[in-house]
């Protein structure tokens, strides 16, 4: 039986496993504990801002940094529609209304012209806009520059989603200490996972205990069990942050097994017209997270759907780029500023087996697949 080849599998080794044990032996089974205090600190060091808090979910650590932001019911809050919609879910949580801003074609990111016509448009319109929520799409980091500058003409704070993209950087900085907060994911299919977990980051000291305290049950420091506040189940599993601390231990390394992909990709398609790498210009800055290619169908003679039924038939896994928000049924009543580069997008564009778990035998038949296809047609 075929080994099905997934595009982004958990990557774990002994180190991760001695870790698991060492913490059930500890006693520390329980949320919270001195392998999420170390994890807190050692993630906060290495993105270079001064508090994590280790979160259930990318997802809680957003809900949580919109919550402590003041967002509420009959707010604007501001975000990319190129996006998985987790971003979106955290913006409907708290009763606050999403509004989409489109892509840059180029990277797939907000478009930070559209930002700003987004941001004049409302102002306009009278709207209290509480929040903006740019995504770093598969693992490349906005244009913060220019979308922070926005932010503060527009004085709107920003809570960055970094969910894809933890250990890539912009200008020299690295992605998640952007924004009054970042939201970083340790999903299962992520640059490094958690099995399941996130992590809110920041400067603000108060910010911090603010989603530390909505976290863990909004329980006032009493012995009996005091609550002013709603409060939510979002804290970390100590198993769970031993877990985390062996793969942030390892996470170079497991870029440079994905970055190894994405530069085979490109190898692969290089001289094939109408297939370009989507955004190889400038990657030294990414996480390559997921590799995808765009196909200019009327080039190529055939489309993503095409190869990835291809690649099907060997039980190799693929995906179109994310469907935008604006065009998912849950969020049609929702608006926007939208220049169609996101459909087009996920119209184009296939996402490829990337992970760092995947073994050269895995790779050989990858591109042994792809280029039968190629040779195919």
């Amino acid at each position: 039986m075929t080994e099905r080849i997934y595009m982004s599998s958990p990557d774990v080794t002994a180190r991760e496993e001695e870790a698991l044990v060492a913490a059930m032996r500890s006693g520390w089974i329980a949320p919270l504990g001195p392998d999420v205090d170390a994890f807190e600190r050692e993630l906060a060091d290495r993105v270079g801002v001064a508090h994590g808090v280790a979160l259930s979910s990318g997802t809680a650590a957003l809900h949580l940094g919109l919550l402590t932001l003041g967002v509420k019911p009959g707010d604007v809050v501001v975000t990319s529609t190129m996006t998985f919609a987790a971003t979106t879910n955290a913006i409907v949580y708290t009763g606050a209304e999403p509004f989409f801003v489109d892509a840059d074609p180029v990277t797939g990111n907000m478009d930070p012209e559209l930002l700003r016509e987004a941001l004049t448009l409302l102002r306009r319109e009278g709207a209290h806009v509480a929040a903006i929520v740019p995504v770093d799409l598969l693992g490349k980091a906005v244009d913060y520059t220019s979308i922070l500058a926005l932010a503060e003409d527009f004085g709107v704070p920003v809570l960055a989603d970094a969910a894809e993209s933890l250990g890539a950087s912009h200008e020299g900085r690295a992605a998640g200490s952007f924004g009054r907060a970042s939201a970083v994911s340790f999903n299962g299919n992520k640059i490094m996972t958690t099995s399941g977990g996130g992590m809110l980051l920041t400067d603000d000291a108060d910010f911090a205990q603010h989603v530390r305290y909505l976290a863990t049950q909004a329980r006032q420091p009493v012995v009996h069990y005091e609550h002013i506040d709603i409060g939510y189940n979002y804290r970390m599993s100590n198993l769970l942050a031993a877990l985390g601390r062996a793969q942030l231990s390892r996470l170079d390394e497991m870029i440079a097994r994905r970055r190894e992909m994405r530069e085979l990709y490109k190898e692969l398609f290089r001289d094939v017209d109408g297939v370009e790498v989507f955004g190889a210009e400038g990657d030294e800055n990414d996480n390559v997270w997921l590799t995808s290619i765009l196909v200019d169908e009327q080039r190529t003679g055939w489309a993503p759907t095409e190869l990835a039924a291809f690649l099907a038939t060997d039980d190799i896994e693929s995906r179109p780029l994310w469907k935008p928000m604006h065009k998912q049924p849950v969020f049609a009543g929702y608006h926007g500023v939208i220049n169609g580069a996101s459909q087009t997008l996920f119209e184009t564009g296939l996402t490829l087996p990337s992970g760092s778990a995947l073994t050269a035998e895995h790779r050989a038949r990858v591109s042994g697949r792809i280029s039968d296809f190629l040779g195919g047609r």
